[in-house]
């Protein structure tokens, strides 16, 4: 009697020690996410899960909760190094035949990134898969020096394989080719598939692998660009990873995409970008040269800007924020989740209410079920200041586009979302041409073609439950 006492009196004492060490950590690391002063909806949303979630609620804020903002990706004098070797020449923005709008938006990349400015370029657009790849694959075949390769998904099938095939062939022919893939995005591909790349002669090498005991610190920071440099002049960048469902659309009718084909100096940030992310994985800089010399078609005014959980500022968030806030005409965005700051929120609505034409374009069903719940939960709030929404009907929306008036328009790997504005390293080029601006506007009301107008008085007939079903994924939104 006396032992079972004894026992239940120290399991008591344990017990309580537990939940008061538990309690100290839940206190603590609230503390650290207020102190942090993040966005108010996140801390919130944060709070909310450490205080509803007894034990998973710490567990998710060491895999998703950390902060990682003001980590160096490369050494100064490495960044340096970079910029001697390009040695791109400066601009004076004063003198660009642009609007006031479009120079102030280049002064702001140019502050947040150091992002140089590149006149000239010729730029092509895919809003399909199989004309992506049909020109990337026949540039890789003509590679002649390097081959800068990355991309956030980097699949084992037939798409993937072709281009494996082609970077062995190359890397065989005395090419450089290098490989950068995420991870996590390419989890599902097998490791056998790196490793034989690897044997033939590629530098294939993940971003932050995620392996035991650095699983809590790397997993939430994805990087999500997707980057091709051939020669150090023919570049790529869009929405469009290595995959079949890029083509075939997978289990949609259709994937619609946007991607980019650029020629001329703005490459140069690209390799940037590239020789950066090269680095901070703890391989030597890269010496590829780089040409900055313009083709004769080039007209489009560039800037490559890249962000990540890194920066110091959100690079990208802060650059669609002010192209929407000097808006004047038209606002048309393009994105497969819809999870705006608050901050981009109201200036969306700021922008509809002083009569800018503003449209936003999303998948009717994207190809994750929570975030067009997540995403929907805001439509609401968007058609009370007159926002025009469209549901894409024919297939998935991934692409990633925004036309603002007639001369600035971005496209690249940044979705309209707080993991694509917090935690993902992304790169989007932003694009300062009357020309360039008409094409895209064209792509968007193309798209509206198959798409569907949102009325005020039909969404607020949805169900009752599909609409407590957004409001409750909407208080996950900014960890989501």
């Amino acid at each position: 009697m006396l032992d079972l006492f004894i026992n239940s009196n120290i399991f008591g004492w344990a017990y309580t020690t537990i939940m008061i060490l538990y309690g100290l950590t839940t206190i603590g690391i609230i503390l650290v996410v207020v102190s942090e002063n993040r966005n108010p909806l996140k801390s919130l949303a944060w709070v909310t899960v450490l205080l509803l979630l007894p034990v998973v609620g710490i567990i998710l804020y060491i895999f998703f909760g950390r902060n990682i903002k003001n980590t160096r990706m490369i050494s100064r004098r490495n960044r340096r190094k970079l910029k001697n070797r390009q040695r791109i020449p400066a601009i004076d923005v004063r003198s660009l035949n642009i609007s006031q709008s479009a120079r102030q938006q280049i002064l702001l990349g140019r502050s947040l990134t150091g992002a140089h400015y590149f006149d000239n370029n010729k730029v092509e657009i895919y809003t399909d898969g199989r004309s992506k790849f049909n020109d990337l694959l026949h540039d890789l075949r003509n590679a002649r020096k390097s081959i800068n390769l990355q991309y956030y998904i980097f699949d084992d099938d037939a798409t993937g394989r072709m281009v494996r095939d082609i970077l062995i062939e190359r890397a065989r022919a005395g090419v450089a080719v290098r490989v950068v893939y995420d991870h996590v995005g390419s989890f599902s591909t097998r490791t056998r598939f790196f490793k034989e790349m690897r044997r033939e002669g590629i530098m294939a090498y993940p971003f932050f692998k995620v392996t035991f005991p650095q699983l809590g610190t790397r997993i939430n920071w994805r990087n999500h660009r997707k980057i091709v440099v051939i020669d150090g002049h023919i570049g790529y960048l869009g929405g469009m990873n290595i995959a079949d469902r890029y083509i075939t659309g997978g289990k949609f009718p259709r994937w619609r995409d946007t991607h980019l084909r650029i020629t001329g100096p703005a490459v140069a940030g690209l390799q940037f970008s590239f020789a950066i992310d090269w680095n901070f994985m703890g391989q030597p800089l890269i010496e590829d040269h780089v040409s900055l010399e313009a083709p004769p078609d080039g007209n489009v005014g560039m800037q490559i800007i890249t962000a990540g959980p890194t920066s110091q500022w959100r690079n990208i968030a802060l650059a669609f924020h002010k192209a929407i806030a000097t808006a004047t005409r038209r606002v048309y965005i393009q994105t497969p989740y819809f999870l705006p700051t608050e901050a981009l929120l109201k200036a969306l609505q700021t922008a509809s209410l002083s009569h800018v034409d503003v449209r936003l374009m999303i998948p009717r069903n994207s190809d994750s079920h929570m975030l067009t719940l997540a995403s929907a939960s805001y439509i609401d709030e968007c058609l009370k200041a007159g926002i025009k929404i469209y549901f894409y009907e024919a297939g998935m929306l991934h692409s990633k586009m925004i036309v603002i008036d007639d001369e600035i328009s971005t496209v690249g790997s940044t979705n309209f979302d707080f993991r694509s504005f917090e935690h993902n390293f992304e790169v989007n080029a932003f694009m300062y041409s009357a020309e360039l601006n008409t094409r895209l506007a064209a792509v968007f009301t193309d798209d509206q073609q198959q798409s569907t107008r949102i009325l005020p008085a039909e969404w607020r007939r949805r169900p009752w439950y599909r609409k407590l079903a957004e409001s409750i994924i909407r208080l996950l939104s900014p960890i989501l």
